[in-house]
């Protein structure tokens, strides 16, 4: 068994459509926006399209579905106006999950954007608390997702994402997300097997592989410890086959949701050729 090889899914024309796209090129697994991810409000989902989301959702077979929120909200801002806007939009994530029945939430940790990392990261965590304990019926586990390191990005080391996890009251509801373009321009190098084995046993030791949930397989454009987020095609950009091939094979991530976030091109040809290249590493 290796990983539950996936796309993002475009859900234009409504939530339900996706699921179709993302069996035309090959995936059993699948990520969407649940909205428009460059605004702050949307309309709430329509029954009848939550209806057609569930019986395309069985009539697809694809049962791991994971939600990438809105890129405006930023949980740890220390600007009121930002924080209360994104205090009301990932509860809004967070009740489409649940709606639509998916269990895993993908969410940057956000950007302290100048208050310090220790501020920040204890007002991501209280915020993500204060959340949880407005909707304690919500079943949908919130995955922080390892970033670039880019300007005052929180998330570029996994101590910082233990130290979230740490002050997460309730931990079941709160998880990790590792995008392997992400982790490698951060500074953790994935350029081969040996090297990527150890990065997943250092993720272990500081955070826990049982709070592993979600992977983003990209290669990177930019070179090692960049911090920046470029996302390449499978083997293309800096971190090449090595790292994917140990990923694929690497019994203690089998049965993960592994999303591609790269490229798309109309045809879907992208998502098939780096699906297919993905499945050819598989030797488990």
């Amino acid at each position: 068994m290796t990983l539950d090889f996936g796309t993002h899914a475009s859900a234009s024309g409504g939530v339900h459509k996706a699921l179709q796209r993302a069996v035309d090129v090959g995936a059993t697994s699948c990520q969407i926006f649940s909205k428009n991810e460059r605004q702050w409000i949307a309309k709430p989902l329509d029954p009848g399209a939550v209806e057609s989301f569930h019986l395309e959702r069985a009539r697809t077979g694809i049962e791991q579905m994971v939600i990438h929120d809105s890129y405006l909200i930023n949980l740890a801002s220390p600007k009121d106006d930002i924080h209360a806007k994104s205090m009301n939009a990932f509860t809004d994530e967070l009740e489409r999950a649940q709606l639509l029945n998916v269990r895993y939430l993908v969410t940057h940790p956000g950007a302290h954007t100048g208050s310090g990392v220790d501020a920040g990261i204890a007002r991501f965590a209280e915020s993500l608390n204060r959340i949880f304990d407005a909707l304690p019926d919500n079943q949908t586990i919130t995955c922080l997702e390892t970033t670039a390191g880019q300007g005052t990005t929180l998330g570029r080391s996994f101590e910082e994402l233990a130290a979230i996890i740490d002050r997460v009251e309730d931990k079941e509801r709160v998880g990790v997300c590792f995008d392997t373009c992400h982790t490698f321009a951060a500074g953790y190098n994935l350029q081969t097997e040996h090297g990527t084995r150890q990065v997943i046993d250092e993720f272990d030791r500081v955070v826990g592989l049982h709070k592993l949930h979600v992977l983003h397989l990209n290669d990177s454009k930019q070179p090692f410890g960049s911090f920046k987020d470029r996302h390449e095609q499978i083997g293309q950009g800096e971190i090449g086959f090595d790292a994917f091939r140990a990923l694929v094979n690497d019994v203690r991530l089998s049965g993960l949701p592994a999303i591609l976030e790269t490229e798309k091109d109309d045809a879907g040809e992208y998502d098939r050729t780096n699906l297919a290249a993905l499945r050819t590493l598989v030797q488990i």
